[in-house]
């Protein structure tokens, strides 16, 4: 087989560090060589923001499928006929939203995903952005000493807050069996700093929504240090605001980021569709590439 070369493509950098509007590229119909460059693009921009786009959902599918395999949600539904693929919606008449905090998705599993694709089918116009911070800019921004503390830490993260039983945030879009909720409970232990597997950079890989505490402490003994990250990681010369219009797509590399959909559209409907791409266990910063 023949080895796929890299074209150019049209690219707009929103932020000197994170974020990447691309134009010219047809998703439905992308071929292997642009597939090269729009790969090469995710690692050096971490964000990557596709407009009009008409996309059903196979060729979303086919889009995802030159990333790798798909993962499946352990909590949400599916659409009907796509197990990989799943709705996020908020109604007129519903107060919270999907990803309604900083969060980076689905770290509570032992190999989170690589990467996240969405869709937007229906967005309230100038309304319902969401932002995205570079945890790989965050871990350089720091001080030499704290860089060499973080790097030999673990942390635990666990889904209970977001999916376990006693969670509220809306409970509609979430599976609601005991079975399935039971399972939010079970932790994983992830490096504090990751090295990307294709970048190499070093980042920071905790998010409030599922990091509970440094391994082998407590919570309390966490929170100090943790609630510093996670403020030190939202500062605003980390993070890009993306402006959702009908037919975008954004697709967002899920090892050295974070996000936050924005739910400033009380009253209107905001409708996406999500892919994601399975990704493999975090490797520690502290061990060489």
């Amino acid at each position: 087989m023949a080895e796929a070369k890299t074209v150019e493509i049209a690219m707009t950098k929103l932020t000197p560090t994170i974020g990447c509007e691309i134009g010219g590229v047809e998703l439905a119909s992308v071929s292997n060589d642009t597939m090269a460059a729009v790969r090469d693009a995710l690692n050096r921009h971490k964000v990557l923001v596709f407009r009009d786009q008409t996309l059903e959902p196979r060729d979303q599918l086919a889009f995802g499928a030159h990333f790798g395999e798909f993962e499946i949600h352990p909590f949400r539904e599916s659409i009907p006929g796509h197990p990989e693929l799943l709705k996020i919606a908020k109604e007129p008449h519903e107060r919270t939203n999907v990803g309604g905090g900083w969060h980076t998705d689905m770290t509570f599993m032992p190999e989170p995903p690589l990467g996240t694709m969405l869709y937007a089918i229906e967005v309230p116009e100038g309304l319902g952005d969401t932002m995205f911070t570079d945890n790989q800019a965050a871990f350089d921004a720091l001080s030499e000493g704290m860089r060499d503390m973080l790097v030999e830490l673990d942390a635990v993260h666990c889904a209970e807050r977001v999916h376990g039983v006693a969670a509220t945030r809306n409970q509609s879009a979430f599976r609601q069996t005991a079975g399935q909720k039971s399972e939010a409970t079970r932790e994983v232990v992830h490096p504090v700093v990751r090295r990307h597997p294709e970048s190499g950079r070093p980042g920071l890989f905790v998010n409030p929504a599922f990091t509970y505490r440094f391994d082998d402490m407590t919570e309390a003994e966490s929170r100090p240090l943790l609630a510093f990250l996670f403020n030190h990681l939202t500062r605003p010369e980390f993070v890009v605001r993306v402006r959702w219009t009908p037919r975008t797509l954004v697709v967002w590399d899920n090892r050295c980021t974070q996000h936050f959909a924005l739910n400033d559209y009380q009253g209107q409907r905001r409708e996406m569709r999500r892919l994601m791409i399975k990704g493999d266990r975090p490797t520690a910063a502290r061990t060489n590439p």
